[in-house]
């Protein structure tokens, strides 16, 4: 091997060093944006279903049981059951228009799919067509 004339012999090997530090990082960065990524989707699949949901259930035929099950419908067929466990039902009322609210809690992926229990909380609401 030919080393430079001006290389000092003591810093042989510091590139594979400074490698291993680097690419830890580097890797590092990369599975928190990913991470991220997934939380990002979760949330907006969740608030998705739940606005699906409230539209479903606001027809004019419908009751809010009727979008309760459109709601977990969606989750289970984008994410996974155990993110449809928690969803409610209500109707409110907001300048005067009833309207149904559709809330979904469901856990927030922090480690992988892992996460708490009920930390993720999302709401879709749609105007009563009865009105």
């Amino acid at each position: 091997m030919k080393w430079r004339a001006d290389a000092h012999p003591r810093e042989r090997g510091s590139a594979i060093a400074e490698f291993a530090m680097v690419s830890g990082l580097v890797v590092f960065v990369f599975l928190a944006v990913m991470q991220l990524g997934l939380a990002l989707h979760v949330r907006n699949t969740l608030t998705m279903a739940a606005s699906e949901g409230a539209r479903a259930a606001a027809r004019l035929d419908a009751s809010p049981e009727t979008g309760i099950a459109r709601a977990r419908s969606v989750v289970q067929g984008s994410l996974s059951p155990r993110f449809a466990q928690d969803i409610t039902a209500s109707q409110a009322s907001v300048d005067g228009v009833q309207v149904i609210v559709i809330t979904i809690r469901a856990p927030i992926p922090v480690i992988g799919p892992i996460g708490p229990d009920r930390a993720l909380t999302v709401t879709g609401r749609a105007f009563e067509e009865s009105q």
